[in-house]
């Protein structure tokens, strides 16, 4: 495996002071699942509609004067995106973002409605990593990753210190949506007490497989579609795998349906609009793949939904 940057715990420690004030500490619910209390984390009513302002925002602070003169750039489906271009705008930072012209639309009007600059790709025929290459190197602006950055890794996982803080103890295991492996590195830091329990789209369940196998493989060409936007990553990072693997984590797939079904129960239980990709893992808690221990977390790491498709969901 090649070399990547290290994170450590300090670091989301840090990363937790460094941004507190700028992200919403937002709350940790009580509901009941199969007979047994479960925690839902929800980030899915962070500013920005998810989890990702944790990880741009540690990212975008810790630029130069120089580095904000020249802005940034990112590649994002909607959530990354939205993310760093609230960071840049209060920052004073130009910000441009590559998304798929496929993205939901909400997501891209979200980002377009905080002064970021959209440039839009076919996901299956152009390279949004190359093209947001060739923008850094045109402008100068820095490159921000969605996962592969020990910034945002670090920043991402202080979701994870804030449950320690609001249990008051160390849950038994904490249930992370997992597309690029961001979030679930993180809190897999912040947490080292918790089982990890990573969870993905049928198809696209990359970084279980990698696990299983003890080896980055990428999603298989053929990969079905999916409503899961968020998690559509191709491959992961050496740095988000080394630190799950490094930490026994295990993961588990689940089909539409069954993501359809926890967005349904997210809204008709708690009144919580959640997007399918922020509702994997009570989806397979639902679904009875993984087993209710006590003090079990999960997250619901986003929850920007077009509205038609979410009245669908909760409809069908």
């Amino acid at each position: 495996m090649e070399c990547c940057p290290q994170v450590t715990r300090d670091e989301v420690l840090a990363a937790a002071e460094r941004i507190a004030g700028a992200v919403l500490r937002t709350p940790l619910i009580e509901t009941r699942i199969r007979g047994g209390r479960v925690w839902l984390k929800c980030e899915c009513l962070q500013t920005g509609g998810s989890f990702k302002l944790r990880g741009a925002t540690n990212r975008l602070t810790q630029l130069s004067e120089a580095e904000r003169a020249r802005g940034v750039v990112a590649f994002s489906s909607g959530n990354h995106a939205q993310g760093v271009a609230i960071a840049a705008r209060r920052l004073g930072i130009a910000a441009t973002i590559v998304m798929p012209s496929d993205a939901p639309a909400t997501k891209i009007e979200g980002t377009r409605a905080q002064g970021a600059e959209i440039i839009l790709y076919d996901r299956l025929k152009e390279d949004r990593v190359s093209i947001a290459a060739r923008l850094a190197a045109e402008t100068g602006a820095t490159v921000v990753p969605s996962f592969d950055d020990p910034h945002i890794v670090a920043g991402q996982g202080t979701a994870g210190m804030e449950i320690l803080d609001q249990l008051g103890v160390s849950p038994a295991q904490i249930l992370v949506n997992c597309g690029g492996g961001g979030l679930s590195a993180g809190i897999a830091l912040a947490c080292p007490d918790a089982r990890i329990v990573i969870v993905e789209p049928e198809g696209w369940d990359d970084m279980r497989r990698s696990l299983d196998l003890g080896e980055i493989v990428p999603v298989e060409p053929d990969a079905p579609s999916t409503l899961c936007d968020a998690l559509q990553t191709v491959k992961v990072s050496p740095m988000t795998f080394g630190i799950l693997k490094e930490r026994l984590v295990t993961g588990v797939s689940i089909s539409e349906s069954e993501m359809a079904a926890a967005v349904r129960f997210a809204w008709e239980r708690h009144r919580l609009v959640v997007e399918p990709g922020g509702a994997v893992s009570l989806a397979a808690l639902l679904a009875g793949k993984i087993e209710i221990l006590a003090e079990t977390v999960v997250l619901l790491s986003g929850g920007n939904i077009d509205p038609q498709l979410h009245r669908e969901l909760v409809n069908a």
